[in-house]
């Protein structure tokens, strides 16, 4: 048995089943975009342990942070014995967050913890219940965040009933035939059938879909959004859990519409590989949950803020907006020129170096194939590419490659993705006339 399966089956007997595995590839190192498993074979990772590595692995400025970091203090807790290292990340991000309004922090450990008390501080500031989320959007496993997440399996399945006052519209997606206005209508119908807007305290949104299928929000979906909360006083929380920290050619997505949300949730990328989470929003409305109210015993962690910090300087000085827009436009190029033979890829759609094509059969946006998308992630990493599947109906691949990948490795990636999806391609069609 080799070392990987020996692993699996000890993995499988110590875990709990609803733990998923994608790949069962374990990792023994990794070097930016590479990855070594316990075999010793290299992998190309376009996964980047799902958009936490914009950075890459173990970016030197961030493993030398960590390292100063773990010299001083490893653990103090930010509520008993602050450190300055977490103002100092504060302010960074205060100054970042989009819009001209002050802007204050709250620093969590996880996305499903940011996303949770965006909700606990636009409940306290409007005194209202209700949300609205939509369809497609992923928020996290918690139970707020389960509640506001628009996909049922595998994330709600046998875990209700959910919190109550979540309401869901659909989110626009012009390939599956969903238009801004029909969104924007079904949000009145809300509002109509089912909850008044006065009792509405946010609503949450991704201003790219994120587990969903990458699929963009159009900006004047996202404007008129801003609009109809501004009318209502409803907090408009931007959710760049994966979004953000450059992946999308800016800092964060919302700056692509020039609009100023009230609450924004961060994680992921944010620390280069290190839990760290924060919701970052308009001053008068982070404060209005009374003290104490806020917090949790690793929020913060001095080791993950250094780790930030460090992240901050390496978007700044390798200009990773810039590059991510540079390997956008070339992941995009290469999937698209492909698509011209591989009647398979239905859609190739981006938002920077936020990449995904959907796989359907014939061309046919309405018949998912979710079969050669499963095949594909295992065939890709039998060639050597981590790659990372998602959508409502999981038909769609996502690519994720570090922004300090060099064009050689993500090239590589590339060329793996379009061998490997014309060898399936062609052999199904072999298997169909032999039948």
């Amino acid at each position: 048995m080799s070392r990987n399966l020996e692993l699996q089956a000890r993995r499988d007997a110590a875990f709990a089943r609803g733990l998923g595995c994608q790949l069962p590839v374990y990792v023994e190192r990794a070097s930016n975009a590479e990855l070594w498993d316990v075999e010793g074979r290299r992998y190309v990772d376009f996964g980047s342990g799902i958009a936490v590595l914009n950075t890459g692995h173990l970016h030197p400025k961030v493993q030398a942070a960590v390292a100063r970091q773990l010299q001083a203090f490893s653990h103090t807790c930010m509520m008993v014995t602050p450190y300055a290292t977490a103002v100092e990340l504060a302010e960074r991000l205060n100054r970042l967050a989009p819009g001209p309004t002050p802007k204050k922090s709250l620093f969590v450990t996880t996305g499903a913890e940011a996303v949770e008390n965006a909700v606990k501080i636009a409940r306290a500031h409007t005194g209202r219940a209700g949300v609205i989320a939509f369809g497609g959007g992923f928020h996290g496993r918690t139970f707020m965040a389960m509640a506001l997440t628009g996909k049922v399996a595998p994330y709600k399945t046998g875990f209700g009933p959910f919190p109550a006052e979540v309401y869901h519209a659909p989110f626009p997606i012009a390939y599956h035939g969903v238009t801004v206005q029909q969104s924007l209508d079904a949000l009145e119908h809300l509002f109509k059938f089912d909850v008044e807007p006065s009792r509405v305290a946010a609503i949450i949104v991704e201003p790219v879909l994120g587990e969903g299928g990458f699929c963009v929000a159009p900006p004047e979906f996202l404007r008129a959004l801003r609009t109809v909360c501004d009318a209502h006083g409803i907090v408009l929380i931007i959710d760049e859990i994966q979004t953000g920290f450059a992946r999308t050619g800016r800092m964060f997505a919302i700056e692509h519409t020039g609009i100023e949300p009230d609450l924004m949730t961060m994680a992921k990328s944010l620390a280069g590989g290190f839990p760290l989470a924060a919701v970052v929003g308009k001053a008068a409305i982070m404060d209005a949950p009374l003290q104490g109210g806020l917090g949790g015993t690793y929020a913060g962690s001095p080791i993950a803020c250094a780790a930030a910090l460090a992240v901050l300087e390496v978007i700044d000085e390798e200009d990773l907006c810039a590059r991510a827009e540079v390997l956008g436009t070339r992941m995009v190029s290469a999937l698209r020129a492909a698509q011209k033979t591989l009647p398979a890829i239905g859609e190739v759609r981006a938002l920077g170096a936020m990449v995904a094509m959907e796989l359907v059969k014939d061309g046919d946006p309405h018949r998912p194939d979710a079969e050669l998308t499963k095949a594909l992630v295992k065939h890709a990493a039998g060639k050597g590419l981590v790659l990372l599947s998602c959508g409502l109906y999981g038909n769609v691949i996502r690519l994720l490659p570090p922004l300090t990948a060099s064009t050689a490795i993500v090239d590589e990636g590339l060329s793996i993705i379009v061998d490997s999806l014309r060898e399936l391609t062609t052999s199904r069609a072999g298997s169909a006339v032999g039948a």
